[in-house]
């Protein structure tokens, strides 16, 4: 009987034209996700006058239902022992599982930074961190798919998402010279969601369950969370009331949603991919936020709807192959 040798290089191959489109697709769906619990944890913070309290009830809540599937769900409980067994055999080393760390930089330099530099300007560092951090944490082979090239289309896609993301925010930059060098923080943590979205694709694979690479994630990020709340709460003290409004309470369910999808398609994708798609995910989904559910003194303006056109197309750059290209 004829068998198929498959080589440890063949995953880094071309990939097929229909798994990336499938997650692209995906990735604006979690970029679109993610743009929908800015606006649940930011509603949630102002409430509380405790966005790190909103960050540790979104976490912990998306924590709390996975804990509560996992005596449901063989696939995530054999996944754990997989992760357990590939970090005892370093096969996955555990620095691998520390993913949550991302996206709780992220929760604390917002809650940090936010005030001083304005929501534009910390997106803008936020992108610009993750954007340029994904050229090289493709390029450097952190997750599952290995190394990718930095290639033209990938830069220039990359530089186009910036110069999209920034204009469809610049009608929101403010006077905020003098706080610049706080900008080192988003940048930071845009940095590490890169890294993040690599090492838990690293995670799911050994696992074999997107859920189980979310479980991990969601029980680091919000051990993170929490310790920086009790810091938070001796500094300047807790909330003043909890909102009645349930619908606040659900970031950590678009959280796993986020999640989940990230680490299961960036082994199809790449992190750069990945990243620029779930950027115009966000984009998408803020138009139509605002389209449906405007906030309070904020209409759909012209720079979004052309940053979110020239997103789409820099997702396209991105993905064009190239001779010779060997792609996730």
């Amino acid at each position: 009987m004829n068998t198929v040798s498959i080589s440890p290089n063949t995953r880094t191959e071309r990939t097929p034209r229909t798994e990336r489109a499938l997650g692209v697709l995906f990735a604006l769906v979690s970029g679109i996700a993610m743009a929908a619990q800015g606006r649940v944890n930011g509603q949630l913070g102002a409430e509380l006058h405790d966005s790190m309290l909103a960050a540790v009830i979104s976490f912990g809540g998306g924590l709390l239902l996975l804990l509560l599937a996992l005596p449901f769900s063989t696939t995530m409980r054999r996944g754990i022992g997989n992760v357990r067994a590939a970090v005892r055999s370093r096969t996955l080393q555990p620095w691998h599982c520390l993913g949550g760390v991302g996206g709780a930089t992220f929760v604390a330099s917002q809650s940090i930074t936010v005030t001083a530099l304005g929501i534009a300007l910390f997106t803008v560092g936020v992108v610009g961190g993750q954007t340029i951090s994904g050229l090289f944490v493709d390029r450097a082979g952190l997750g599952p798919a290995g190394g990718q090239p930095l290639t033209w289309p990938r830069v220039l896609g990359a530089l186009l998402t910036l110069a999209a993301v920034a204009f469809s925010l610049s009608g929101g930059l403010g006077d905020n010279g003098a706080a610049l060098w706080m900008l080192v923080l988003p940048l930071v943590a845009g940095a590490l969601l890169a890294v993040q979205q690599a090492i838990n694709g690293r995670v799911k694979s050994v696992a074999d369950s997107a859920l189980t690479a979310t479980l991990v994630n969601f029980a680091v990020g919000t051990a993170v969370l929490v310790l920086g709340w009790l810091v938070s709460l001796v500094l300047r003290g807790g909330p003043v009331g909890f909102p009645s409004n349930p619908v606040l309470y659900l970031g950590g369910v678009v959280g796993i949603v986020f999640i989940a999808l990230a680490s299961f398609v960036v082994k199809w994708t790449g992190v750069l991919l990945l990243g620029l798609s779930a950027i115009a995910g966000q984009l998408i989904g803020s138009v139509l936020l605002d389209l449906l559910l405007p906030a309070a003194g904020r209409h759909l303006s012209g720079q979004t709807l052309v940053g979110t056109a020239i997103a789409l197309v820099a997702i396209v750059i991105a993905a064009w192959p190239t001779g010779g290209q060997r792609d996730a």
